[in-house]
């Protein structure tokens, strides 16, 4: 089972829509998909018509139940989002707590770990959108992961988001055994601006291979498939960002694919 993150440190670059573009265009290839909300604010959850302040059983279930955990707990709180192949454990308001409960508590890294370890097998990849803050919540699924993808839109406030990023990737890469694989996404591009031009080739010569080396571009049907509670996919399958989000899910997962690996042989085999 794959498990990849989407995070900044900076809020409104892109990171829930480019978690529900690329997880829906991995269900449409018959991938069992499963999203992870561990924002507080929860706007994957209600993207899917789950607010976060009326769930039963969310991500906070899992925190407050971690000396219990347990496939089966894990699956109470997973719910569907309508779309085959597409299963969420939405977020809770009251995961804006732990903040201050993982100072007194023990064993508050290493949750969605071990959720994700109960239920191995049973999808084929996770994706988990976070909250634009370093904390708990971050650090879980950072710890979660196999692969980072840090949504940066091209502008010059989100180029100071990426820098504090990046560095976090590089205190936490101390406490890891192995480093965590991250890839840079230029977000919101518009080229009919001086200002997202330069930005996005700042990130380029500042990042080299790191980054992408497509862009998603500003597109309204992205705007419009939210309102509508729709995968970008399927709200208009040949818009300008859904391919652009084809090819970074062609791009990223040939990067995690051993050479002589199927797709699928890998996101069953991965070990999380």
């Amino acid at each position: 089972m794959l498990a990849w993150t989407i995070a900044n440190q900076k809020g409104g670059v892109g990171k829930t829509t480019t978690t529900v573009a690329l997880a829906g265009l991995c269900a449409e290839q018959g991938k069992r998909v499963l999203l992870l909300d561990l924002d507080p604010h929860g706007s994957l959850s209600s993207y899917f018509k789950h607010e976060p302040d009326q769930v039963v059983n969310s991500t906070f279930t899992l925190f407050q139940q971690r000396k219990e955990l347990s496939a089966d707990l894990v699956r109470q709180c997973i719910v569907e989002t309508g779309y085959d192949n597409l299963s969420l454990i939405p977020s809770s308001m009251a995961l804006a707590t732990l903040e201050r409960q993982a100072i007194s508590q023990d064993g508050m890294g290493l949750v969605i770990s071990r959720a994700l370890a109960a239920i191995k097998g049973e999808f084929d990849i996770v994706l988990i959108d976070c909250p634009p803050l370093l904390g708990i919540l971050m650090v879980n699924a950072l710890a979660a992961c196999q692969q980072l993808l840090i949504p940066v839109q091209t502008e010059f406030l989100s180029l100071k988001g990426l820098e504090r990023m990046t560095q976090t990737l590089q205190m936490m890469g101390k406490s890891r055994k192995h480093p965590l694989q991250y890839s840079i996404v230029p977000t919101m591009f518009d080229r009919r601006t001086q200002a997202s031009v330069v930005s996005l080739r700042s990130i380029r010569n500042g990042y080299d291979d790191k980054v992408w080396p497509g862009k998603i571009p500003v597109d309204t049907k992205l705007r419009d498939a939210s309102k509508a509670g729709v995968p970008p996919h399927l709200f208009q399958k040949d818009s300008r960002a859904v391919e652009a989000y084809r090819s970074l899910l062609k791009w990223h997962l040939s990067r995690c694919i051993p050479r002589g690996a199927s797709a699928a042989a890998s996101m069953n085999e991965a070990a999380l």
